[in-house]
């Protein structure tokens, strides 16, 4: 969502959504400099790798849009989840009231798509204005991202057509479909008034990445402090809240630092860009925030506390016009390789390739490429990270499982299967290193609990939620009811699946 208040400054005719112009970052498509003076804000240090790619790769045509009516479809979220691959992204329905911008959802097996509703019905509008409130008339640019079973969806959202009227805005879910927004339907970051620019945006375009407890926020203010001289900039603050309500902390030119509260002023922003994407590569120890540049998607790499950038940037070329949205793990972190997980990352974008007759962005497509010879699990508890989710086999001819940097010993191969992400056909040496922290045998006691679901307890007295049950049964386990209090004496182990 990029406001129609931004139509006086780059002079294009208005729509009667928040795409009321076309997104400044289109304006840029082939012009060099997107953002403000500097193509980016940060430049790699000497000591920067430059890392080595291959696979280069984009769909044949056009992977997801609208149904009937849809003038425009841009902003995606991606979320690769198991064998799924699910899409969030604005766009408009006519018969979605009210008349402004709407947020849809599809899913598809292949990033190639077609993406379509659940199904395979036409897209649903999954959120749209809430007249009376912030974001009374418009719904748009959803960052969503899934931690401990809930979905969290950071958009943008206006009343209207209002200069810096643009806030971000949050909604939950239990299944990425039905949202109901949180904070009381109040924004959850405002714009800082830093300074006023021409640019009359305000606060929007979330990011958001879960990390190590932390809810990190990434979003563009044009009214920020560090924005480039069009307003263009990428700003982070950090909680343990996925609201945002407290213990809120803003990244400054010396890290993070405890602020009062969301709208504190920005002084550091990370990339001279509008509407990029954030996402945290567990294999690389580092972040990646893709923007948009002259010819393509380029890659723009920090360290974990955003202090430098240990890598050179990369660039996923092609065509665009706005965008990008990276393919990105339900907690907002890099996919894995499922056949090379410690040497190979895979790095996809979903952007918009063409103006189209509404005279906005459309057409998503997918652009993508591999970063090669990483050699992640040279450390070890760097490879207990990457291969979350992975079994392979164990040197006791059962599998080895490794879940939230554990590995859980299991006898059943078709268990191990129900249970794992990816499955090696052949082990890894550096897991050699690590403790069995609990095994699961053939039929194992399996406990079920109203409204908490069912979990194997294994042997080293811990609880295990499952969350495919076919795997119990995979198990040859018996599942015993249990009251919910039963359920909860018990420590508990991570999730299993």
């Amino acid at each position: 969502m990029l406001g129609a208040v931004l139509a006086a400054v780059l002079a294009v005719p208005a729509l009667a959504g928040c795409t009321g112009s076309v997104p400044p970052q289109a304006e840029g498509a082939g012009k060099g400099v997107i953002g403000g003076a500097q193509p980016e804000t940060t430049t790699a240090t000497p000591a920067a790798v430059q890392l080595k790619t291959d696979s280069p790769r984009e769909s044949p045509g056009v992977v997801a849009a609208g149904g009937p009516g849809a003038p425009y479809n841009y902003g995606p979220t991606l979320m690769a989840d198991g064998a799924t691959n699910r899409m969030w992204w604005c766009s408009q329905y006519p018969g979605s009231p009210p008349p402004g911008d709407d947020i849809l959802y599809a899913e598809s097996a292949s990033l190639d798509g077609p993406f379509t509703g659940p199904g395979g019905s036409v897209p649903p509008a999954v959120l749209s204005g809430n007249p009376g409130q912030f974001d009374g008339v418009h719904a748009c640019d959803p960052s969503v991202i899934r931690v401990d079973g809930t979905y969290y969806q950071y958009y943008t959202g206006a009343a209207g057509d209002h200069a810096l009227g643009n806030s971000i805005g949050l909604a939950t879910s239990t299944d990425g479909i039905t949202w109901q927004r949180a904070n009381g339907g109040r924004p959850i970051v405002d714009p800082a008034h830093d300074t006023h620019r021409e640019n009359l945006y305000g606060a929007g375009q979330p990011a958001a990445v879960y990390l190590d407890g932390w809810f990190y926020l990434m979003f563009t203010d044009t009214t920020g402090l560090a924005a480039g001289w069009n307003g263009a900039g990428q700003f982070v603050l950090r909680s343990k809240d996925p609201a945002f309500g407290s213990g809120v902390e803003a990244l400054g030119e010396a890290g993070f630092a405890a602020v009062a509260g969301t709208n504190a002023p920005r002084t550091k922003s990370l990339v001279d860009a509008f509407s990029a994407d954030l996402m945290w590569i567990d294999a690389l120890n580092a972040w990646a925030i893709a923007h948009e540049t002259a010819d393509g998607t380029t890659i723009t790499f920090w360290d974990r506390d955003f202090l430098r950038a240990p890598f050179q940037p990369l660039l996923i070329p092609g065509v665009w016009r706005e965008g990008p949205g990276l393919v990105r793990r339900p907690d907002g972190h890099a996919p894995v390789s499922a056949k090379d997980p410690c040497g190979r990352v895979p790095l996809d974008v979903v952007r918009a390739t063409v103006t189209g007759e509404a005279g906005a962005p459309t057409d998503l497509r997918r652009f993508g490429l591999d970063i090669v010879g990483v050699n992640a699990c040279a450390d070890p508890q760097r490879a207990l990270t990457v291969l979350d989710g992975f079994a392979m086999p164990s040197p006791v001819r059962t599998m080895d499982l490794v879940v939230s940097g554990q590995v859980v010993r299991i006898d059943r191969r078709s268990v191990a299967q129900e249970l794992a992400g990816h499955v090696l056909d052949t082990r890894l040496d550096v897991l050699n290193q690590f403790p069995v922290a609990a095994r699961l045998e053939s039929g194992t006691r399996a406990l079920q609990a109203t409204g908490l679901g069912v979990g194997f307890l294994l042997d080293d007295g811990r609880l295990y939620p499952v969350r495919r049950a076919e795997a119990v049964i995979a198990n040859g386990s018996s599942t015993e009811d249990v009251t919910p209090a039963q359920w909860r004496g018990y420590p508990a182990g991570p999730a299993l699946g």
